[in-house]
């Protein structure tokens, strides 16, 4: 795959997300519980943030030459998120699909309003550090498929979840 070509289909993703958002709309729907079992958009956006946050610090550690390894022993996944404030996504040892509830407790109290800006600007900075990779770095560390994980397929799931939910309410409300 090129780049532009991923690039276009990572803006196209990122599109369809942001136009779900917006579409939800205002603040109380956005914090309102049972999206996805207890879990309110706010609380599923704040999972889309940490997956962007942990593709966005491998990216960074590509483009400064240093080198990652997923965790391979609990203590090493513990010690991971400690030092990072998110999972190490890409470890064997931990279920990659599903929200992760100790990022949701981390985002708790913080609002609606800074978890959209960090997350934005989280976005922002994974597409600035993929333009700065070549294509052979891109293929060396299969960052098509990486970015792929930790952007557009969980913008796909939270949108899934968020469509049902809003099916769901239509429904009860008529």
């Amino acid at each position: 795959m090129e780049k532009i070509v991923f690039y276009e289909r990572l803006q196209h993703e990122r599109d369809k997300f942001e136009n779900l958002l917006n579409r939800v709309g205002f603040s109380r729907r956005l914090t309102m519980k049972g999206v996805f079992g207890n879990l309110s958009i706010k609380d599923l956006l704040a999972d889309v943030l940490s997956r962007e946050q942990f593709i966005a610090d491998r990216l960074s550690e590509i483009v400064n030459g240093e080198a990652y390894a997923p965790s391979a022993s609990f203590t090493a996944l513990e010690n991971f998120q400690q030092r990072n404030s998110y999972p190490d996504y890409e470890s064997n040892l931990l279920e990659k699909d599903k929200p992760n509830h100790l990022v949701i407790y981390k985002f708790k109290n913080i609002g609606m309003d800074e978890i959209v800006e960090q997350e934005l600007a989280t976005y922002m900075s994974i597409v600035d550090l993929f333009q700065q990779l070549t294509y052979n770095q891109c293929i060396d560390h299969d960052l098509f498929h990486r970015i792929a994980e930790h952007t557009y397929k969980p913008y796909r799931r939270t949108s899934t979840e968020i469509n049902r939910w809003l099916k769901e309410i239509a429904s009860e409300s008529k």
